[in-house]
């Protein structure tokens, strides 16, 4: 009985986290990840008449991050009305959507790692790799090889009934558990760990070079902004992708047939609802990024906005 009670208890924690964790967090995400976005696009757009290979990969990033905050609201809805009424086509959409932008953002961060590693030891620019052409090829990749990996996403992906409604089940929950898993663990290796140790070594390459340059000048005051981000962009790439990962990969694997029964597929499956929208918080927190790296980006939107406002204020008096 009390084990029973435990069950149910988890149960109602995993609606309740469906119905107003995941669309309040979404929502926020959505509100405060487009203001961003815009801005960073309008800014590049618009202000920005020199590019390099950082603004190309940054500017990628912010339409990778734009595509996925669109497919937000009807998701939103559905979770806060319990009720998925946009079709197969949709829900597939939605959720290739939702993966391509996880693992564009996953590459494109990585890149900008290289790219702010050769721009340390080369800051004049001449090395190939921070070649405009070059940028512009590996942004082209990246999206041709993103589409790869998440293609055979589409096969696992399925809306369903349950007590008389219709939902679009998440990506860990559809499908083949036996070959799902094996796709996932395949996807979390290619897409996720493969970029991030290679992030991590570059980062670290940024790390010893920075404290050299430090053993070297009077001050490292000049260096301190550039450390910081370097510790700031891995604590968050780490902090937000990896528990979704490690619990999307339990999700699946708690769906086997050999997984023993009792309570803890319901406990594994509200801990993996908890990780879902910290993994894509990243859209929101990415025009941070692009303020703080971007090579005077901050300086020529700022000085865009005030001619707007001064122009219009000018106007209107």
């Amino acid at each position: 009985m009390s084990q029973n009670s435990s069950c149910q208890n988890w149960l109602a924690a995993e609606n309740i986290l469906k119905k107003y964790y995941l669309s309040i967090f979404y929502g926020i995400e959505f509100i405060f990840g487009m203001l961003g976005n815009i801005t960073v696009v309008f800014g590049y757009l618009f202000c920005l008449k020199t590019w390099n290979s950082s603004n190309i990969y940054l500017f990628n990033l912010s339409i990778s991050d734009f595509a996925f905050l669109c497919t937000l609201p009807i998701l939103i809805r559905s979770y806060a009305y319990e009720n998925w009424i946009h079709g197969d086509f949709l829900c597939i959409g939605n959720r290739y959507v939702l993966h391509a932008n996880l693992y564009t953002s996953i590459l494109f961060l990585t890149f900008i790692s290289i790219d702010r590693y050769l721009l340390m030891k080369y800051p004049f620019r001449e090395h190939i790799l921070q070649k405009k052409e070059f940028a512009v090829l590996i942004s082209v990749t990246i999206w041709v090889l993103v589409t790869l990996e998440v293609l055979p996403i589409l096969p696992f992906i399925n809306s369903g009934i349950t007590d008389k409604e219709t939902i679009c089940n998440d990506y860990a929950s559809s499908g083949n558990p036996k070959y799902n898993l094996i796709y996932s663990l395949c996807l979390t290796l290619m897409g996720f760990l493969i970029p991030l140790s290679v992030m991590c070594f570059f980062y670290y390459k940024m790390v010893v070079f920075l404290k050299r340059r430090c053993r070297q000048q009077v001050t490292a005051l000049p260096l301190d902004k550039p450390l910081c981000l370097v510790v700031l962009a891995v604590t968050i790439f780490s902090v937000l992708f990896t528990p979704y990962h490690i619990m999307r990969n339990v999700r699946i694997a708690s769906r086997l047939d050999s997984w023993p029964q009792g309570c803890s597929q319901e406990v594994i499956k509200a801990l993996y609802i908890v990780t879902r929208p910290l993994a894509f918080l990243n859209s929101a927190i990415n025009p941070i990024f692009y303020f703080l790296m971007g090579d005077h980006f901050r300086d020529m939107l700022i000085n865009k906005l005030r001619q707007y406002f001064k122009s219009l204020t000018s106007f209107w008096t």
